[in-house]
């Protein structure tokens, strides 16, 4: 059930500050799952308990670059993207997941 519901951990300046600072992690989720799917995913998957969760839905965006041929349009996605707050001494490690 995680794995349908948790897609890939979100690693990037702004995530890697939330999780060493307040004990955030983020994640993409799929876009149907709820609040409560997502915080049994992360409690199932990596052993924690979760204090709270918070969703975001980020829209698609168009996104242009210049070629030798011309300009080519395209556009990006959106997605499901999930905030995971940790209770106080429990930690997810990210990078020796895999």
């Amino acid at each position: 059930m995680a794995k349908n519901i948790l897609i890939k951990s979100v690693v990037s300046e702004k995530a890697e500050l939330l999780s060493e600072n307040q004990g955030q992690y983020t994640f993409v989720v799929n876009s149907s799952a709820n609040k409560i799917q997502v915080r049994n995913a992360i409690e199932s998957r990596y052993g924690v308990t979760v204090d709270s969760v918070n969703t975001i839905n980020m829209p698609s965006k168009s996104k242009n670059r210049s070629t030798k041929s011309g300009i080519i349009r395209g556009r990006v996605s959106g997605f499901k993207k999930a905030i995971v707050t940790l209770i106080e001494g429990d930690t997810i490690d990210l990078y020796n997941e895999y």
